[in-house]
């Protein structure tokens, strides 16, 4: 489990739950395993109380179930929440798409094209973590510069469930996302372009909605 490694003392509750989310995304512990909190936090070289915290938020999130005095465990992948899910961060997206798309400075543009090229090489390679974490790259540009916090939040919370199905996915021979539809997000925004640029990141996370069926 490389995701599962001894953290820094500090912000340790974060840490935690940063660790155990990243390993259930990359399938490092599967749906349905059973996770205990001594033996996690044995592996991060913690106590228990910042896992059993990181615990309780990733039963929030929708990555872990529990049932008091006698389990917690990984959920399995369920297309429906999945759907639900790139539902709801696919309108944020599109929210902070047509906020931040007047806002966006030349520095903006080149680190989504920089991404874009990162996922591209990615996509080409077959390293589906390269890509997803670039994907991220380039989307969370628009995140930030929207500085919508709330929408950021929910995005960061319910992105997750749907790394994890593409994750999958992909492992079993599916294709990623084309770059081509990044260049014409980032076309529409280096042109101003807000409903064209709306348009696109529409189109994007109907792909990943569909991906869930």
């Amino acid at each position: 489990m490389e995701a599962i490694r001894p953290v820094p003392r500090t912000l340790l509750r974060d840490r935690a739950y940063e660790a155990i989310r990243d390993a259930i995304v990359a399938g490092e512990i599967e749906p349905g395993a059973v996770v205990r909190d001594a033996e996690l936090a044995e592996r991060l070289g913690l106590s228990r109380a910042p896992v059993r915290e990181a615990f309780s938020r990733l039963v929030d999130d929708g990555l872990l179930e529990s049932k008091p005095q006698s389990y917690t465990r990984v959920t399995p992948l369920v297309a429906a929440d999945v759907r639900d899910a790139a539902a709801v961060v696919g309108a944020l997206h599109e929210l902070v798409t047509r906020v931040a798309v007047p806002r966006l400075a030349a520095a903006h543009l080149t680190a989504m094209r920089a991404a874009n090229e990162r996922f591209a090489d990615a996509v080409r390679a077959g390293d589906v973590e390269a890509a997803l974490r670039a994907d991220d790259e380039l989307h969370d540009v628009l995140v930030r510069v929207s500085g919508n916090r709330a929408a950021a939040a929910t995005v960061a919370r319910y992105t997750p469930l749907i790394r994890r199905l593409e994750r999958q996915r992909f492992g079993e021979g599916g294709n990623c996302r084309s770059a081509g539809l990044h260049e014409r997000l980032i076309e529409a925004c280096a042109a101003g372009d807000v409903d064209g640029a709306v348009l696109v990141t529409a189109e994007i996370w109907r792909g990943l909605e569909e991906l869930a069926d």
